[in-house]
């Protein structure tokens, strides 16, 4: 970790992004850009060559609660949100992300290292998730069982939990994020996500796109820095339910 939050990335390819915006280094709280209190950052590098892409936020264990503190008081207004209203703003999420593939697909090389052309076919993957679950996500239907006991019917309905914990890997930094976030987004929940350390930059642009798409502050969010410091604070808080 450093403190030096403020020195500028000088990677050359990131010349070749048709949307500079998609290049985030702060944290998404509460549909804000956030940084630590103390401006400390880490380095995400390109695997082929050593060399710095950029420097990203480093959130600490209080900032963690402030993010579960704003999916918990999002989620009532998104769980009460009706299920074509929130299929309508994944909808333009998936949009957003096809149209941005060249782009997403270029960050993804740089801070991962597979080949570009692998790098398209995971924003199509991660795209795919998003896509599913927005005509999904109309359809929470409840369902008929058949009874254990006599003259009684039962019936289960689907409900969402609250607010969902998503820790995503390296190796797959838009698709594991695209398939556990937009399951629980469709069914109502809210989002805290905390990408691996090696390759922020992915979930980061999600985000960016995810905001641009109508996602309310406080559903979505990503949380930078240590793994053991954010992810270790959201396994301790009973809130997060999943």
């Amino acid at each position: 970790m450093s403190a030096h939050f403020a020195r500028p990335h000088r990677h050359e390819a990131l010349d070749r992004l048709a949307d500079r915006r998609l290049l985030r280094q702060l944290a998404y709280v509460d549909g804000h850009w956030t940084a630590s209190d103390a401006a400390e950052s880490f380095g995400v590098a390109d695997p082929a060559t050593g060399a710095t892409v950029a420097w990203v936020a480093a959130l600490d264990a209080r900032q963690t609660s402030k993010a579960i503190d704003a999916a918990a008081r999002a989620f009532p207004a998104w769980r009460a949100a009706l299920p074509q209203e929130r299929a309508r703003i994944l909808r333009k999420w998936f949009d957003l992300i096809i149209a941005a593939k060249d782009d997403l697909a270029l960050l993804m090389t740089l801070e991962q290292g597979k080949p570009l052309r692998e790098s398209l076919g995971e924003i199509d993957y991660a795209a795919s998730f998003v896509e599913w679950y927005a005509e999904e996500g109309k359809r929470p239907n409840a369902e008929s069982v058949t009874s254990h006991l006599p003259n009684a019917e039962m019936m289960v309905r689907r409900e969402p939990l609250g607010v969902v914990g998503v820790v995503t890997p390296w190796n797959f930094p838009a698709a594991m994020l695209t398939r556990k976030a937009a399951a629980a987004l469709a069914a109502g929940c809210t989002i805290v996500a905390h990408p691996s350390s090696e390759t922020p930059l992915s979930a980061l642009a999600l985000a960016e796109l995810g905001e641009r798409a109508g996602l309310p502050a406080g559903v979505f969010n990503v949380l930078t820095g240590k793994a053991s410091t954010i992810v270790g604070r959201m396994c301790e808080d009973p809130r997060v339910r999943a």
